[in-house]
Order: structure tokens, then C-alpha cells, then sequence
């Protein structure tokens, strides 16, 4: 067998054959010193016939001398292969003597080789060589062209790319054009200058969409975007979720959701625009009067009410303490009228008896003066403050009436006074709730609106406007009840999951629970702390209420209305403001990351949990409450009804005794549209929901 080497970055590695003996050359020895001694003259035969034994003697000497060696050229074209020396080729292997020799390899579509070898004593020997592979010469073309190329995510220019230097081997191309659908696609490469053409279909990311709109000069937007438009032409459409809105001059706009699909054409049903209404934007003086249309609740000034077109309608302002004021208006199909009317007042008497005698007046935040005083005020409710420093405020609440004086005493105690007999700004139950103070008469409103404008995008029928004042004072939880809190009332509890994502966890929201479950966890909770019951029970089923309890309780609508909403003398439409979609992580609602659960999500928007987060994940509202807008929604006391529109004011309404089923308020983490979002939002049931849980509340006094 004969002997391998291999070459590496120095060289070659010899290997011995197995047993084989290297080759000696035969022993010299010198004639005699006693032979005869040539002629010293040679004739011409003589010297040649030495010459020829002498250049015998050394091819022998040679041979006998000289290693056999293989050179094996890995490469897929024929190598040349050059050896500085002697060496002999001989059948595919070279004949060389032991020693270095200087070794150069050419091949067509490889890198020149050359390297130094050591040829050993060993009899047979083999070197195996593999040059370097020249890259090869790419071109790329795609249908259509101009897409932007990446070759193992390394961008090389928009096709058509031309004469590419890529290595030999498997490497990975990307192709995006936008419109089309994207292509990723292994491919090998031959290398050695060989030219390659490499073409790639792009395929259309767009379906061709057939409508028809009445009328035919109607605009369209897609996703709020102006797309140009000829009546009967089709429109493309990129894949995907989409919101066709659909306007007209004059017209009430449609908005219609699409969901495309690549290739796959589509023909909508007519779209047929209805007149616009009227617009007519009412102001009064004083403002928030009520405003009845054809006998019917719209809402306070200032505000725009919408008109049927063409006809006559008949518009009353109404406000306690002042006499009505009637007007009518006719408004043609889309226009905009203005009106500002100004209502008179009522005036009754009333004397202000106050004591310390420097202590000032205020009446609905403007101040009257020191000391006692006479006043004629409209006959509606007024908020009354006396102050003096080093004295507790007083607040209170005083109706004149028209020719009828009345009188009011007030006299101021110390704060240290006050003190004593003042309300715990939050309290903490047995469980570790916290829950904050909202006292409605102490702020600067506490007279609000129920339901939203029919005007308002998103409004939903059973958001009818109602009139309601709170007086009360009460508590309400910061958070909502975790699973961990309601197992210390029923410990078998277990809330469940959604597709492997757990609600069941000790610091989520407790879920899967019914509207009797919550209202007797409040019992519980009251009979835990010595509190008196809330709700009246009859064998393990709720059956009443007693409205005097300051025991734990669900939160009315209105209440929780109020602590979502009334933000000072504003009203926000959503938890975290009136911008919408949210622009920060304030919310947990149906996220880009919640779309294989929800199926409907919020686009763009990312809060960080599939389904419910740990309560207080997300900043607190402006009351110091957490999740008002997401995460769970949330049941209330009220039994679920819709009322009437009406402007006539109820103060801390409660709702019926008992009825089927309970109103449910807030968005949760399965919900994503515009009209679930917003705060007045409104949903009911009896039975519980993967989404739904409840946090408690309770009377202050």
C-alpha cells in the first residue's frame, strides 16, 4: 500500500505505507589502491563510454533514490499541474527524490494554487489538493421588475441585477416589490465564473374590487386614504383588512369593511348614500339648557343637532330657573345653520346669614363678598361655599324660589373641627382592596349626562341621554377583584383559559362569574368587617337591595359613569382621553398579539398581553382607578334597561330591585372597535364571561 498526504495550510502530512521498507541506495566502494593506473591520456571512445556510464550511474542512482508521489486535484476541469525541480513524471504520479519543492496548480474556474511540499523516504505518497472555486456571475431578473434583492438578507440592489459575483454554494434570495407578495427561495449556485440567470415570478398582492355607488360621483377612501376612482371602473385592493369609506356632498358616508384576499376578485353590493341631514348648531345663554326637537331629548347647548331635511321642526330650550324659549327651523339637505338664543331668568330671594363675619360668599364659584348678604338668584340649584382660612369649607346646595324669600345660616367650625368628623380619603377592606373617596358635591360637577349624542361615531341605541345628579358620596375600588380575592370567598373558583393562556392566574382579574356571584361576595365582604348587607338574599339568590347600606356593593352605572368620565369640568370619551386609536401602551384591549384569540383586534396597537393582564398593569385614570377602559369588562349594580331619552335630572339613580338582566360597563381584552372602546359603551347579561369581572364599591355615609 502506498503512502497518503494530505495537504494542509503548510503543506502535506506524510503518511507511512502499513510494514513497506524504504528503498536504499546500493553501497559505493572505491577500486582498488593497488589497480592499475589509467593512461593519462584517454582516446575519444574512452571518454564517452565513461560519459555514458557515468550519466547511467546517476539515472540509476536516480531511481533507486526517488519517491514515488500522487497529486490528486480536486476540481471539476482539467488542473495543470508545475513542480520547480527535478521531477519525472511518470504513468499519473511524479518520480522525485526527498526534499521541498516548490508545487503550482492552474485550473479553469478555481483560484491559482502554489505551496511548498516535502517529498519524504517514504516509497509511495499521495497529496490531495482543492483549490479555491471562483464565485459565480448572477444575474437576477423578476416579473415585474424593480424589486428590492437580498441575498442572505444582505441587500444587493433592485432588479434587473446584473453580472453578481456570489459565491458557489446554497444562498438564500428574497425578493419585495410593494404590491406584490414576497419570494424567498434557495438556490445554488455553481461558482467558477460559470454565468447564471436566475428569474423570479412575482405574484399580484392585490384583488380587483367591482362597486357601484349611488350617487356615481361619490369619493372613496380606503383606510382613510383618497383612492382615485371612475363610476364602473373596478378598484385593486391590497390583501388583507380593510375600511372602504364611501362619501358623497350632501350624503351620510358608508363605511364598509373589506377583507381581501390576493387574486380573488370581489363584487360589492350597491352602495346607496342617504341624504345628509341638516345640521343646526344651537347656543344659549346661560349655557347647558336642555334641547328638545319635535318634543324629543338631544341633549345641552352648546350643541349641533342633526334635521330631517325639508321639513319644519320645532326647537325648545329648556333650564330650571328659567322660562322656556321656542324656535323652529327648516334646513335644506346638508346645510349648516347657527342659532343662539338667550333664556330669562326666574329670580328668587335669599338671605345669607354667616357667621364668623369675615368668612366670604361664594355662589357657583364666584365670589359675592364678606359676611352676611341678600341676594337674587335664578331659581335653580346653586352650590354655595363659605370660606375662611383656618375654617372648614362650607358646601351646600340652595334652590330660590320665584317670589318666595328664604334665609340660609351658616356657621363655619374650625378644620380641627372638621377633622374629626371628615371622611377617610380611601379605605382598605379585610382582603387588601383599596378604595378611593369620590365625593360628587365637592367637585366642580357633579350634574352629567347619561349615553352619548346619536351624532357620536360608534353610538350605540342604547345610549340614550338621561339626565342624572350624584350626591352621595362613595368609595370605589382602584382595582378590579383578582382571582385570589374571590377564592377566599368560594376557594373552588377557577376562571379557566383561553388556548393555552390562563385566566386562572392569582393576580388577574376574576373572570367566568355571574352577576349573583359578585353581588354575594359583596355580602360576604360586608359580613367579614362587621358591615351591614347591601344586597337582601333569599336562600343563596339575590332578590333586593337596601339603597341606605354602606355595605360593599356593586358600583351604579352612574357612579361608575362618573369616576370613567367627569374629569373636572370635562368629559373624556375614552379611558385614557379623545384621541383615537390610543398612541401608548395605556389599555389592555384586543391587541395586534391577540389575533388568533380574538380574531378582531386594534391594528398597530400593542399592550403586551394576549388575554387578561394582572390588575394595575397599565397606568391608573385620572381618579387613581386602573382598567377602567380594558382588561375585563365590568358588571354594575343596575339592572340593564333602556330608558327613554329625557332631560328631567334623577339624582344617584340605582335602577329597578331585580330584574333578568344586569348592565355591564368597560371594554375588555376581547374587544377592539371604536364603539366598544369608548366609555359609554353599554352591554348587559346574567351569566358570566371569559372577559367579564367586577370591582366593588360602598356608600361613604
Amino acid at each position: 500500500m502506498s503512502d497518503e498526504q494530505k495537504l494542509t495550510p503548510t503543506g502535506f502530512d506524510p503518511k507511512p505505507s502499513d510494514g513497506a521498507e524504504p528503498l536504499k541506495a546500493a553501497s559505493f566502494e572505491p577500486l582498488s589502491s593497488t589497480a592499475p593506473t589509467a593512461p593519462k591520456r584517454l582516446t575519444v571512445a574512452k571518454a564517452g563510454l565513461a560519459a555514458a556510464v557515468l550519466l547511467i550511474a546517476a539515472v540509476l542512482f536516480f531511481i533507486l533514490s526517488a519517491r514515488s508521489l500522487q497529486i490528486v486535484v480536486a476540481t471539476d476541469t482539467e488542473a495543470s499541474v508545475d513542480i520547480e525541480g527535478l521531477a519525472v513524471p511518470v504513468g499519473g504520479r511524479w518520480l522525485l527524490r526527498p526534499g521541498d519543492y516548490r508545487v503550482s496548480i492552474e485550473a479553469p474556474g478555481y483560484e491559482p494554487w502554489a505551496s511548498t511540499i516535502t517529498v519524504t523516504d517514504r516509497d509511495s505518497q499521495q497529496i490531495e489538493i482543492t483549490p479555491i472555486i471562483l464565485p459565480g456571475i448572477v444575474d437576477i431578473v423578476s416579473e415585474p421588475s424593480g424589486a428590492s434583492v437580498l441575498i442572505d438578507g444582505e441587500y444587493v440592489g433592485d432588479t434587473p441585477v446584473e453580472g453578481l459575483s456570489v459565491p458557489a454554494g446554497e444562498v438564500e434570495i428574497a425578493l419585495s416589490l410593494a404590491r406584490y407578495q414576497p419570494v424567498q427561495r434557495e438556490v445554488s449556485i455553481t461558482g467558477r465564473e460559470v454565468s447564471q440567470t436566475l428569474t423570479f415570478p412575482l405574484k399580484a398582492d392585490w384583488a380587483e374590487i367591482t362597486l357601484t355607488t349611488d350617487p356615481e360621483e361619490a369619493t372613496l377612501q380606503i383606510d382613510d386614504i383618497s383612492i382615485e376612482h371612475t363610476p364602473g371602473e373596478v378598484i385593486e385592493v391590497l390583501s388583507g383588512q380593510h375600511v372602504l369609506t364611501v362619501s358623497a356632498p350632501g350624503y351620510q358616508s358608508e363605511r364598509i369593511e373589506l377583507t381581501v384576499e390576493a387574486g380573488i376578485a370581489q363584487t360589492l353590493a350597491p352602495i346607496q348614500l342617504r341624504p345628509a341631514d341638516g345640521v343646526l348648531a344651537l347656543s344659549s345663554d346661560p349655557t347647558g339648557a336642555n334641547v328638545t326637537v319635535d318634543g324629543e331629548f338631544r341633549g345641552r347647548t352648546p350643541l349641533e343637532v342633526s334635521l330631517t331635511p325639508g321639513r319644519s321642526h320645532q326647537i325648545t330650550l329648556t333650564r330650571p330657573g328659567f322660562f322656556p324659549v321656542t324656535t323652529s327651523a327648516t334646513l335644506a339637505k346638508g346645510s349648516v345653520d347657527q342659532r343662539a338664543l338667550t333664556l330669562r331668568p326666574r329670580l328668587g330671594e335669599v338671605v345669607f346669614n354667616i357667621e364668623p363675619a369675615d368668612a366670604e360668599l361664594w355662589i357657583d364659584g364666584k365670589s359675592m363678598g364678606r359676611g352676611s348678604q341678600r341676594l337674587e338668584l335664578t331659581a335653580i340649584d346653586h352650590r354655595v361655599e363659605v370660606k375662611l382660612p383656618g375654617y372648614t369649607q362650607f358646601r351646600d346646595t340652595i334652590r330660590p324660589r320665584e317670589g318666595l324669600a328664604q334665609a340660609l345660616d351658616v356657621t363655619l367650625i374650625t378644620e380641627a373641627e372638621a377633622r374629626r368628623a371628615a371622611m377617610q380619603p380611601e379605605v382598605t377592606t379585610a382582603l387588601g382592596q383599596t378604595l378611593v373617596l369620590i365625593d360628587p358635591v365637592a367637585e366642580p360637577v357633579n350634574s352629567f349626562t347619561l349615553g352619548a349624542p346619536r351624532r357620536d361615531p360608534g353610538r350605540r341605541a342604547n345610549e340614550t341621554l338621561r339626565s342624572v345628579r350624584l350626591e352621595r358620596a362613595y368609595y370605589i375600588a382602584t382595582t378590579e377583584t383578582t382571582n385570589a380575592q374571590f377564592r377566599q370567598f368560594l376557594a373552588t373558583h377557577d376562571s379557566g383559559q383561553i388556548q393555552g393562556n390562563s385566566l386562572n392566574r392569582e393576580h388577574q382579574p376574576v373572570v367566568t362569574i355571574s352577576w349573583q356571584q359578585a353581588a354575594r361576595f359583596c355580602n360576604w365582604l360586608s359580613d367579614k368587617e362587621g358591615l351591614p348587607r347591601f344586597y337582601r338574599e333569599e336562600q343563596g339568590i339575590v332578590t333586593g337591595f337596601d339603597p341606605e347600606s354602606t355595605g360593599y356593593r356593586l358600583p351604579t352605572e352612574a357612579e361608575w359613569a362618573y369616576a370613567a368620565r367627569i374629569d373636572g369640568e370635562q368629559t373624556r370619551r375614552f379611558a385614557w382621553g379623545d384621541t383615537f386609536p390610543p398612541e401608548q401602551k395605556v389599555t389592555n384591549v384586543a391587541d395586534n398579539t391577540s389575533a388568533f384569540v380574538t380574531g378582531r383586534i386594534l391594528n398597530g396597537y400593542a399592550d403586551g398581553h394576549i388575554v387578561a393582564a394582572p390588575v394595575a398593569s397599565y397606568p391608573a385614570n385620572h381618579r387613581g382607578l386602573h382598567d377602567m377602559g380594558g382588561n375585563v369588562a365590568e358588571w354594575v349594580h343596575d339592572v340593564y334597561t333602556i330608558p327613554a331619552p329625557s332631560a328631567e335630572e334623577v339624582t344617584d339613580p340605582m335602577g329597578p330591585a331585580k330584574g333578568d338582566n344586569y348592565t355591564v360597563r368597560g371594554a375588555s381584552w376581547a374587544l377592539s372597535r371604536l364603539s366598544e372602546l369608548r366609555l359609554t359603551f353599554r352591554d348587559y347579561g346574567a351569566a358570566g364571561r371569559d372577559d367579564l369581572g367586577f370591582r366593588i364599591a360602598r356608600y361613604a355615609e
